[in-house]
C-alpha cells in the first residue's frame, strides 16, 4: 500500500490537471459566446451538456437512476435538514463561468485565469481561517498573506508586460 505523501503528491497533480481545465473550458466557452452571441446562452448550453455528462456518470458507474421515490425522499431530509447556503452551488458555477466568458475576450486569458485564482486564493484563506462551510481552520500568517501579495504581483507583471 502506498503511503500518505504518495497520494498527496498524486492529488496534488489532479489539482493541477483541473486547473489546467479551467482556462481551456473558458477559451472554448467563448468561442461558443462569439458563435451564439451571448455569455448567458453559452454558459447555458456549458451547463446542459455538463449536466447530461453528470446523468451518464451517474448511470454508468454507480448503477442508479436519480430519480426513484426513495431518492426524492432521502432529498426532501437533505434539504430540510441542510443549511441554505449548501445550495448555491450551482449558482456560483453560474456566475463563475459566465463572468470568465465575458472577461476572456475583453482581458485575455492570462489576466481572466490569473484574476480568478486570485479571488479564489483570497476567499479560500478566509474559509480556512473562520472554517466556513465545515472545512478544518487554518489560520491567516504572514506566509500566506505573502503569497496573496505575491499573487496581485503576478496580476500587476500579467496585465503591464
Amino acid at each position: 500500500m502506498k503511503n500518505k505523501s504518495s497520494y498527496l503528491i498524486l492529488y496534488m497533480f489532479l489539482g493541477l490537471f483541473a486547473g489546467m481545465l479551467s482556462p481551456i473550458q473558458t477559451s472554448i466557452n467563448s468561442e461558443l459566446r462569439s458563435d451564439v452571441q451571448s455569455p448567458l446562452v453559452a454558459s447555458l448550453i456549458s451547463f446542459s451538456v455538463g449536466t447530461i455528462a453528470l446523468f451518464l456518470l451517474v448511470s454508468i458507474i454507480e448503477h442508479r437512476r436519480l430519480f426513484n421515490t426513495n431518492i426524492l425522499e432521502k432529498g426532501r431530509r437533505v434539504i430540510s435538514e441542510n443549511p441554505w447556503w449548501l445550495w448555491i452551488g450551482g449558482i456560483l458555477g453560474v456566475v463563475f463561468v459566465t463572468s470568465n466568458i465575458f472577461l476572456l475576450p475583453v482581458i485575455g486569458a492570462a489576466l481572466t485565469v490569473v484574476l480568478a485564482l486570485c479571488g479564489q486564493m483570497v476567499i479560500a484563506l478566509i474559509i480556512d481561517h473562520f472554517g466556513w462551510f465545515g472545512v478544518p481552520k487554518h489560520q491567516i500568517n504572514i506566509q500566506r498573506i505573502f503569497g496573496i501579495i505575491l499573487m496581485v504581483s503576478g496580476i500587476f507583471l500579467i496585465q503591464h508586460f
